[in-house]
């Protein structure tokens, strides 16, 4: 079924919003992305969108931009990712440029510092959620495996100070070395 000029249009306005609104990196960007697309619209599930994230992460560009065109194509195609994707780029265009034209009068701003303080806080808040949900997710599946890589990739990284991705490397190894496991040996 070819998408309507409905659902181009939603796409372009709904990823102008959130590409206008999200600050904090490509990370904050996914519950926003479920909120609209999984919630409203039921475009893709839960743990499709979970699927697509780590697929923006480990592509190479920006993973606000490679999300929402991969969300874009789940909507409405090739046309939706194209236009999901110029929406996710024209925001922070027009707020960079309008920043680099004034950066001496916003770098010395108090108001803008403070400012600046709040959506730290609320990009951790939005993190923290991401993360939670992204946890909760693969405790569902109950498989050991994947619910014991959780805390061993944070000891990994937090305790022992691992490369993020060199644990990121080990874990997709260990996955598919799980996958040939259970081919050779069916139950």
């Amino acid at each position: 079924m070819k998408p309507s000029i409905k659902t181009y249009v939603w796409l372009l306005a709904v990823n102008l919003f959130i590409s206008a609104f999200t600050f904090g990196g490509g990370y904050v960007v996914v519950p926003m992305v479920r909120r609209f697309f999984v919630e409203k619209k039921q475009y893709f599930t839960e743990e499709e969108l979970i699927d697509m994230a780590a697929i923006a992460q480990s592509t190479p560009g920006a993973i606000a931009i490679n999300l929402s065109a991969l969300a874009g194509y789940k909507a409405a195609g090739i046309g939706g990712a194209f236009i999901s994707c110029s929406a996710a780029v024209i925001p922070p265009l027009v707020i960079l440029t309008f920043i680099s034209a004034f950066y001496k009068m916003f770098i010395s701003n108090a108001v803008i510092a403070a400012i600046l303080k709040g959506m730290e806080a609320g990009v951790a808040a939005l993190m923290v959620d991401l993360i939670t949900d992204m946890c909760s997710l693969i405790l569902k599946k109950k498989s050991f495996f994947l619910s014991a890589m959780i805390p061993l990739s944070f000891t990994a990284h937090f305790i022992l100070g691992i490369n993020v991705a060199f644990i990121l490397l080990f874990c997709c190894f260990l996955c598919i070395l799980q996958v040939f496991c259970k081919r050779g040996n069916p139950k």
